[in-house]
């Protein structure tokens, strides 16, 4: 059966899903997107992202097309379209389509698009095993809390690590770690404590990091939200991402070199447990 996907106002076959020439996205990257992990059919953290696609249409003046509500009924309808128990849900919208021009078009109609991507996330064999992460130089712009269709420096982070055998990029600033190619990191200490950016207009409010800050807490775990530069990351016990599509994934090399003993540490273990039983939690009230 054909994937099936959203586009500007009907589901449609894949192949038959075509986006105009001129779309803004197209030509200028003029848009923002959202990315929700699907957990046995339901939809992880949706509330919390969706709240985070309204802050970045507006912190880029694109009139949000649909209500929450809207919005979650089309997730659902694709995932059920698709017959999607695990994976992803992609989408994104552009300020629509219009001749080329820098300024703003008036009256457009944004563009809305809408896909699924079956991914076991419980079961990853890379939180089994761990990944490897390289350090490179943060290129990206001043705005990174909004979540742009820009990618290009993420693009050129995240091939520069497949090319030398890892998962993910560790983007760096002023020496300090900001975040993942597609990720939030973390690093836990010798002493035991959790510690991960604070939030800022340098890096994206993750949305799986916000639910395991408020976990973490829970647990019991102590947690520092301060800069840690990449000697430091080095020198940690155990290192780990967060994303909407993997949730929690242990670090066991940064730039060839073991984290810890180089295999996945306790704490990020329990924090992996405890972030899938809030998920599998939230199906089931749900229900």
């Amino acid at each position: 059966m054909s994937r099936i996907v959203f586009l500007n106002g009907s589901f449609l076959p894949i192949e038959e899903a075509k986006v105009p020439f001129m779309d803004r996205g197209f030509l200028f990257g003029d848009g923002v997107y959202e990315g929700i992990a699907v957990l046995e059919g339901h939809l992880v953290d949706n509330e919390a992202h969706l709240e985070r696609l309204e802050r970045s249409l507006r912190e880029v003046r694109i009139p949000n097309p649909y209500t929450r509500a809207e919005w979650t009924r089309l997730e659902e309808e694709l995932a059920r379209r698709n017959g999607l128990t695990e994976g992803f849900i992609y989408f994104q919208v552009t300020r629509g389509v219009a001749e080329r021009d820098f300024m703003f078009p008036e009256n457009a109609t944004p563009t809305v698009a809408m896909f699924t991507q079956a991914k076991s996330i419980v079961n990853s064999p890379a939180a089994e095993t761990g990944i490897a992460v390289i350090t490179v130089p943060d290129l990206r712009w001043k705005r990174r809390d909004i979540k742009s269709i820009n990618l290009l420096a993420q693009v050129l982070a995240k091939q520069a690590a497949r090319e030398v055998g890892a998962q993910e990029a560790w983007m760096v600033e002023d020496g300090f770690v900001t975040e993942g190619g597609s990720s939030s990191g973390f690093i836990v200490t010798k002493e035991g404590r959790i510690v991960v950016r604070p939030l800022s207009n340098a890096i994206l409010p993750g949305i799986t990091r916000q639910s395991l800050l408020a976990l973490s807490k829970e647990a019991g775990i102590e947690l520092e939200e301060r800069l840690f530069t990449v000697e430091q990351a080095y020198d940690a016990a155990e290192a780990f991402l967060t994303s909407a599509s993997n949730f929690v994934l242990p670090i066991v090399s940064i730039d060839g070199r073991p984290v810890g003993n180089g295999t996945p540490g306790p704490i990020t273990k329990k924090l992996r447990e405890i972030y899938i039983r809030m998920a599998t939690a939230q199906r089931m009230a749900a229900r």
